[in-house]
């Protein structure tokens, strides 16, 4: 019986290593393992790349800063889904790089979704596209901003004591 139960733990054990790292594997090279943790076959892989992203607060914006040299706004598409903030689009090769070209730029699809916090107006996002910058600025709600209390005083006098 013991020997049994050893056997499962190691089991469920190897099991969530394995999908642990294909999930690894599905984040790094942007695809979808198969059912049973296989692989898609080489010619039905889509590679996807993630662009670089910065983010920075003010008192009334979060802005969004990703980094998409040789993207056009026909190529980019932003959109909020399930509070989140998706960038996704494609970055496509010059003319003459298909063959025989070094870069150290990465094209095709790219993809990157933001959990966005709580507290911001999505119905006012701001996009602007310029030089390879996209960026993104949305407004935090009133609601959310911070709010100074007052901290009251109240005078205490002092007790006379018994000479």
């Amino acid at each position: 019986m013991l020997n049994t139960l050893l056997a499962n733990d190691v089991r469920q054990t190897l099991d969530h290593f394995r999908r642990s790292v294909d999930q690894m594997f599905e984040n790094f090279y942007g695809y979808q393992t198969q059912p049973g943790g296989a692989l898609p076959p080489a010619a039905e892989r889509t590679w996807t790349f993630s662009p670089v992203l910065e983010s920075a607060w003010t008192d009334n914006f979060l802005n969004l800063r990703a980094i998409l040299p040789g993207v056009t706004e026909k190529d980019v598409r932003v959109s909020v889904q399930n509070n989140q903030l998706v960038i996704e689009g494609e970055r496509k090769a010059p003319e003459g790089y298909e063959k025989n070209a070094f870069t150290q730029l990465t094209y095709g699809k790219f993809y990157t979704a933001v959990t966005l916090p709580t507290g911001l107006d999505v119905d006012q996002v701001q996009c602007k596209l310029h030089n390879g910058v996209l960026d993104i600025r949305m407004p935090i709600l009133e609601s959310s901003k911070p709010k100074q209390i007052r901290i009251q005083t109240e005078e205490r006098k002092a007790l006379a004591g018994k000479a």
